[in-house]
């Protein structure tokens, strides 16, 4: 009588084998949907622009649609706050990094902290509360020892309780990587319009009206920080703000030499024209050392799926042959 091969987490190995082939095929679609899915920035705000323009020329007017949803939204986050605040759950230390993190993220409502906080209380109870009911109230986890149980349903309330911390974080990351990939052209831009004799918050709104299309996260950044500077009694606030809003130690660079060059009154665009060709040469960089990971990179695909194809179309026609051969021979 054979013996029962052996569980890991309560599964046989067919059956973790086939989960990992299932986990693996997700990889792949959702690699290959974030690839071909990638759209032009842009192209959404053109096509609201579009159907804005057809509306008006219809006579519709969708104003207080777009009123009342802001309402609704704002009556949904002040009853959010209603419950952190019975909760006790509210520090100011707290919300105050959020929000920080939010503006890096591009969401410039300070009340949606609220709402990242009341996620960190609302996901686990519903994600972790449902995964517990399934595992401990119903017979498809019977063949599970407990540890199983227990490791997959803690694992469910940490990865709702940091859901709405790691979907924050990627949105700052994907913002971050697009305002460091558009940040040595800004810089050759502003030396353009230095040298042109523009003052520094024309130079801003010149460059967000031109980088708009290409890369429009920076050219958010550079018009807001351009009003900042009109209407602010201190413009080295407006650009520390600018420095705040993105999470990127080169735009840091950038801020306080404009402030020495204001403040000391030394040439701007020779300065900025020497940070620009650092960021280049940065940037070069970043792509080499990409270029010098891939090989490493491809070793495990290579291994995978490339080689066990490789042997076969090889060695299948001289195993073939041999078969044949032996076959004949008997």
């Amino acid at each position: 009588m054979t013996s029962p091969a052996p569980a890991i987490l309560g599964l046989d190995p067919a059956s973790l084998s086939a989960l990992l082939w299932g986990v693996c095929v997700f990889a792949l679609l959702v690699a290959g949907y974030a690839l071909i899915g990638s759209r032009d920035p842009m192209t959404k705000r053109v096509r609201a622009l579009n159907e804005r323009r057809e509306l008006l020329k219809a006579g519709i007017d969708n104003a207080p649609k777009r009123r009342a949803q802001l309402i609704d939204r704002a009556t949904l986050l002040e009853r959010m706050r209603t419950v952190l605040d019975a909760l006790k759950m509210l520090q100011d230390e707290q919300v105050k990094a959020i929000q920080l993190r939010l503006l890096q993220a591009g969401i410039r409502s300070k009340e949606m902290a609220f709402a990242v906080i009341f996620g960190r209380l609302a996901l686990p109870i519903v994600l972790g509360g449902g995964m517990a009911l399934w595992v401990y109230g119903t017979e498809d986890f019977a063949d599970w020892s407990g540890f199983s149980c227990y490791m997959i349903v803690a694992g469910t309330l940490l990865l709702a309780y940091k859901a709405p911390d790691l979907a924050l974080k990627n949105q700052v990351d994907k913002r971050t990587a697009a305002i460091r990939k558009g940040l040595p052209d800004a810089l050759d831009l502003m030396v353009i319009c230095a040298e042109a004799g523009l003052t520094v918050d024309a130079a801003f709104a010149r460059v967000s009206r031109e980088l708009r299309r290409a890369y429009p996260e920076l050219g958010d950044e550079f018009q807001l920080t351009s009003v900042e500077l009109g209407f602010l009694t201190d413009r080295r606030q407006a650009l520390e703000n600018l420095a705040m809003r993105v999470n990127l130690d080169s735009l840091r660079g950038v801020v306080t030499t404009m402030i020495q060059t204001e403040k000391y009154g030394t040439p701007l665009a020779s300065a900025l024209r020497v940070l620009s060709a650092e960021f280049r040469h940065e940037r070069m960089m970043r792509a080499e050392e990409k270029a010098a990971r891939l090989p490493a990179i491809m070793t495990v695909p290579l291994i995978l799926f490339i080689l066990p194809v490789l042997f076969v179309v090889i060695l299948g026609p001289a195993a073939c042959s041999i078969k044949d051969t032996l076959i004949a021979g008997q």
